[in-house]
């Protein structure tokens, strides 16, 4: 894994990758953190997965509370704060943006989407330009594969979700995409396969309708814990 994949400002072998410049989430965060903290010799990196991890681990049991004593409506409070969250970060990643004008759209997806995963996830990726019509991506490494388990991967899609919609109101892309995952780490592959694809005129959204999928099978599940009477 040492020398495979790419992580935060690492260069993709496109040539319109080194021409592009697309925006840094919580930049006077960033910077301060740059100053201040990061040249300490008693700094320890690993403390920030563990950090990150803690706060992952909040939001999940604050799901899983809300469809516990909540049911639909506590579900749906949790799953919107998320999608908010992503929207500002889907923004944030646009802020200043500079792309060449002859950028393709595919190539500017798969950008976006290394953003996404080296930036927001620290994840370490493997993007590939498929076609005209597709890209894709192996995650090698994701912080959260030894503490979320595969079906708590679904706090991720509303926070991807969100992302995606404030692309979609930007205008950025000239193209709708279907966002779709093959396989994921937590439950037991390799690496966690995504395939980004231009969606069809008329297509439901593939993304969104396996979220839904989700969710009501997480409620289902709530329900017959409560019938047995055994708490998360």
């Amino acid at each position: 894994m040492k020398n495979k994949g790419i992580l935060k400002g690492a260069s993709r072998k496109e040539p319109m990758w080194e021409k592009s410049k697309l925006g840094e989430p919580f930049r006077k965060a960033l910077d301060r953190f740059r100053i201040e903290v990061l040249e300490r010799s008693d700094f320890d990196p690993t403390s920030l997965l563990q950090f990150g991890l803690f706060m992952a681990m909040a939001v999940l049991n604050i799901l899983k509370e809300a469809e516990t004593k909540l049911g639909t409506e506590g579900q749906k409070i949790v799953i919107d704060a998320l999608i908010k969250t992503g929207y500002d970060m889907g923004n944030q990643i646009l802020s200043n943006i500079e792309i060449p004008d002859d950028i393709s759209d595919i190539e500017l997806m798969s950008f976006l989407a290394t953003i996404i995963n080296t930036q927001a996830w620290t994840s370490i990726e493997n993007p590939r330009i498929d076609n005209e019509q597709q890209c894709s991506f192996d995650i090698i490494w994701c912080p959260l594969q030894d503490a979320y388990k595969a079906f708590d991967c679904r706090v991720q899609r509303y926070l991807v979700q969100g992302i995606v919609n404030a692309f979609r109101d930007s205008g950025i892309l000239k193209n709708d995409y279907q966002i779709e995952f093959k396989n994921t780490i937590p439950a037991g592959a390799e690496t966690c396969l995504f395939i980004i694809s231009k969606k069809k005129p008329g297509e439901n959204d593939l993304w969104e309708e396996y979220s839904k999928k989700l969710e009501k099978k997480a409620l289902k599940h709530d329900n017959l814990k409560n019938k047995k009477r055994i708490n998360y």
